[in-house]
């Protein structure tokens, strides 16, 4: 699975000279949380809504709140936009992005196209992926096995999986949908087991559960 097929697109950018309080409106209003700043068609920098709440004044300040506006007001995206990013390709694995993102604790990358930003990839992204693989949005079920014996490199047991002085090493199966029907076979099976006989078996007439009662059965006949 590629970058490009898992991105967000249109994306929304921001110019070097916007004041941070339009940026932080812009960012509000269509529900993102950073946004690559473009100068002359060119990527320059990235922008994150924490970045610009960190850049207004505390609200434990003395000035008054046409001073705060005033101040925050003459501040623009480009002092305080982070200059050093990231980026992927289209063509980029997903996991390859992924991994960048945990390794430099960030929660976006821009998807660029040459010098041309075409769309992010967040962390909302991966998170998306990820419940479609595990199949969380579907009915299923998971089977957990806990198999007694010690820890091994391929199954690992955890500390807490210690009962009776036994460590117990868990295994979790893959996530499958449940059917809402039976297969036919069991369909079949239960059926049987209601007319109380077994598939390809004629049902019981009476006949004893045992050879050896049939030989009690009829001395106890000859003797009356």
């Amino acid at each position: 699975m590629l970058v490009g097929e898992r991105m967000s697109h249109p994306v929304i950018t921001v110019t070097p000279q916007m004041p941070i309080t339009e940026a932080l409106n812009l960012l509000r209003t269509e529900h993102i949380r950073r946004a690559p700043v473009i100068k002359n068609g060119k990527m320059v920098g990235i922008i994150s809504e924490k970045d610009l709440l960190n850049a207004a004044p505390s609200s434990a300040s003395s000035l008054s709140v046409w001073e705060v506006s005033y101040l925050i007001n003459k501040i623009a995206v480009e002092e305080v936009m982070a200059k050093k990013v990231f980026s992927v390709s289209e063509d980029t694995p997903i996991e390859e992005a992924a991994r960048i993102m945990a390794d430099h604790k960030i929660g976006g990358l821009p998807v660029t196209r040459g010098d041309e930003v075409v769309g992010m990839i967040t962390e909302t992204n991966l998170f998306k992926v990820f419940l479609e693989l595990m199949g969380a949005r579907e009915p299923g079920v998971r089977v957990t096995a806990l198999i007694p014996g010690t820890a091994r490199p391929a199954c690992q047991a955890h500390p807490s999986d210690r009962r009776g002085g036994r460590e117990l090493c868990r295994v979790r199966a893959v996530r499958r949908r449940v059917s809402q029907q039976p297969p036919a076979h069991l369909q079949d099976r239960g059926a049987d087991r209601r007319t109380g006989q077994r598939a390809g078996r004629p049902a019981r007439t009476g006949n004893p559960r045992h050879p050896h009662e049939t030989g009690l059965t009829a001395s106890a006949a000859s003797q009356t």
